[in-house]
């Protein structure tokens, strides 16, 4: 660190023996801070042990002495790839914010300190016995028993919500990032370096497409920007593929390149293949690991639940596992998760209301229109009920907790919601993520790469898109942020959204357009929610626009119109051939059928032989029968 700042200490007194015990000194000491800056020249780099997207992991010996004493030890040293010399100091200022926190981890790898070589930065950390990567690469068959996974994955948790708890994510879990100690406990092994790097520009043309290793990334991972923002959700995804590789032995996509890894997680939405005949605890859990949206997905603490209550199961009910199959978490019909449902903890006094589906305009039912919370039922063994007074009512409802949300200031999660003031590069229009009592929330905006956090204040409520709604751009948007198809006449095309994701970005699909080149690889395009209205009816003026909205999109007209012409003309095809065959064969056998009739009526003279035509002919003309012959 450049100015080498210390954290501050408290200092405390003590008692100086100095021969007697009756006469003693009280001295005032303050203890000399150990800070995270390490001389670069007490460094000594030996090899290197490993290589990830972020650097090299090398071993190196540290040297420390003083007056009474002379060590030396042995630290596995991180070396950063390097990047812009302006962006050092802001990295610095982040490790040493972390550095002093990491300190009172116990399931987070120990860090010992920084220092720069040759420019680049260098992070020195304890070395340990192994990693859990290892343990799988050594095992026999690849593939670790559930309850070294469940007693690995446990310790994994612990350490990634140590970092969650002081607001710093992983985003670079795999099996090699997963410690060993001494005692064969699991040590998270990176500390949220992608977190650190956030908002700096990195050399690598590769590092800059990602943030983490392509086989472990969530959806939002790869572009943050535009299909994120990164939360405490995303480490879930990461979680979930480390243990499946732990115990399939097989890390998710493996064989695969990144380009394919991307087309498969993000464009095509697919998952990592869950090993049958997991608890159903645990098959739930991992299972909602792979959510695409990140909303949906457990918590790690709700993990880390799962995965000790398996492990007692399987402790006291050996012979019951394996005989039984996993079943995916409960959905409802409004698409939200029970895991999605659950973070919204209610309290006594809060307002709540019905729930609204997500990507929904309007919720299922208003069972509960607006009412307050005035008692957790305690006769249900989990709290899934709760008595809400309704205005109106004159008795308390006991409603499920499932059913409703909690509103602040009339907003709850997953409203559309609009900054007040200019927000810049990024989009003003986004998704509401959490709202806290205080009036604190946070949100998702297109061109942020991690959550907005403000306050109630500095928002407004947005009219919202869901999925079905047809959009256009706006009349006054030149340039807008994401590639817009247009019509043959020049024009922006009307689309129909297909899928929100998180921020507010809307996955727009165009119904009308035909993909026959290959080069179009889809028919869905992006868009900003600020730069898009709605199209519908009401918003067409004239029965021109109208028409065009029905036959372009609406119904899909046009391709359906394409496609009942082509099966018309089949049809009228088939239709006139059987009519021109069935024509030709009644004039076959009529033919026939006059050629048998005089056939019966000649006699036996030679002129028989000839057919009938030919023979009037020659009888025509004058042609005898013997000249003929």
């Amino acid at each position: 660190m450049a100015e080498q700042k210390g954290k501050v200490v408290a200092s405390f007194e003590y008692e100086l023996f100095e021969g007697d015990p009756d006469h003693l000194r009280t001295v005032v000491a303050t203890p000399t801070p150990a800070g995270p800056w390490i001389d670069p020249s007490s460094l000594k780099l030996k090899y290197r042990v490993g290589r990830g997207p972020f650097g090299d992991v090398s071993l190196a010996t540290h040297h420390q002495s003083s007056l009474d004493f002379d060590e030396f030890h042995e630290l596995a040293v991180k070396v950063l790839h390097p990047f812009d010399k302006d962006h050092t100091q802001k990295f610095l200022d982040k490790f040493e914010e972390l550095f002093y926190k990491c300190r009172e981890f116990r399931s987070v790898c120990w860090l010992h300190g920084i220092s720069i070589i040759d420019g680049k930065i260098c992070i020195a950390m304890k070395v340990y016995e192994g990693s859990v990567g290892d343990r799988v690469a050594r095992v026999k068959g690849g593939k670790l028993q559930i309850s070294s996974a469940l007693r690995y994955g446990i310790g994994l948790a612990k350490g990634i919500l140590e970092l969650h708890s002081i607001g710093t994510l992983v985003l670079n879990l795999k099996p090699s990032n997963i410690l060993l100690n001494e005692n064969d406990e699991a040590i998270l092994g990176d500390f949220g370096i992608p977190y650190l790097l956030l908002g700096i520009p990195l050399s690598s043309p590769d590092m800059v497409l990602r943030l983490g290793t392509p086989n472990y990334m969530a959806p939002e991972q790869w572009e943050p920007e535009v299909r994120g923002p990164i939360s405490f959700e995303t480490d879930s995804w990461g979680f979930g593929c480390c243990f499946v590789e732990m115990l399939t032995g097989v890390p998710p996509w493996f064989g695969k390149s990144y380009k394919e890894i991307y087309y498969s997680v993000v464009i095509k939405q697919e998952k990592p293949q869950i090993p049958s005949g997991l608890p159903p605890a645990l098959g739930n859990v991992i299972s909602g690991c792979f959510e695409y949206d990140l909303r949906n997905r457990p918590l790690i603490a709700d993990i880390l639940n799962a995965l000790e209550s398996s492990r007692n199961a399987i402790d006291s009910e050996e012979e019951w596992f394996g005989s039984r199959t996993s079943s995916l978490i409960g959905r409802s019909s409004s698409g939200d998760t029970a895991w999605y449902v659950s973070k919204d903890h209610l309290l006594v006094g809060d307002t709540v209301r019905s729930r609204k589906p997500l990507n929904s305009c309007r919720p299922q039912t208003m069972d509960v229109p607006e009412g307050t919370v005035v008692s957790l039922d305690s006769n249900s063994d989990r709290d899934d009920f709760v008595l809400v007074k309704i205005t109106g009512v004159r008795n308390p409802v006991r409603v499920l907790i499932s059913t409703i949300e909690r509103v602040t200031s009339g907003l709850s999660r997953g409203d559309w919601v609009r900054l007040k003031e200019s927000p810049g590069k990024h989009s003003s229009v986004g998704i509401l993520h959490s709202i806290q009592r205080d009036g604190s929330v946070t949100a998702g905006f297109i061109g942020l790469e991690i959550l907005w956090k403000g306050r109630l204040s500095d928002l407004e409520i947005a009219s919202g898109y869901f999925v079905g709604q047809f959009v256009r751009l706006k009349e006054n948007i030149r340039a807008p942020r994401f590639e817009w198809p247009r019509k043959s006449g020049g024009a922006f095309a009307t689309g129909r959204v297909s899928q929100v994701l998180p921020n507010g970005c809307l996955v727009v699909m165009f119904p009308g357009r035909f993909v026959f080149a290959l080069g179009d690889k889809h028919n869905s395009f992006l868009a900003d929610p600020a730069e898009v209205e709605l199209v519908s009816f009401d918003t067409c003026p004239g029965l021109v626009q109208k028409y065009q909205h029905i036959e372009d999109f609406h119904w899909a007209v046009r391709p359906l119109a394409i496609a009942f012409g082509l099966f018309a003309a089949m049809k009228f095809s088939l239709f006139l051939g059987r009519g021109v065959s069935l024509k030709l064969r009644k004039e076959r056998k009529k033919l026939t059928r006059s050629n048998d009739s005089h056939q019966d009526g000649q006699s036996s003279s030679t002129a028989a032989w000839l057919p009938p035509p030919v023979a009037n002919i020659l009888f025509k003309e004058g042609v005898t029968p013997a000249t003929a012959r």
